[in-house]
């Protein structure tokens, strides 16, 4: 399921810059499509929002947010 939601958001940011004149129509394509491209994003994305909730699980340690 993340692998296809990867896919559509690439999609569009892939559009937005080929709207922009910042990659050709070929590039886009080739950047959306790619599934190297995607597994980066799905891992970026996972490391990411792993790094949020262990930030949050501290800071609510830290001001006493947590019983």
């Amino acid at each position: 399921m993340a692998a296809v939601i990867v896919r559509i958001a690439l999609r569009y940011l892939a559009g937005i810059l080929v709207a922009r004149g910042l990659l050709s129509a070929d590039e886009g394509g080739t950047f959306s499509a790619d599934p190297d491209i995607q597994m980066l994003v799905e891992t970026g994305a996972g490391v990411a929002l792993g790094a949020i909730s262990e930030c949050w699980y501290w800071l609510a340690h830290r001001f006493g947010w947590a019983k």
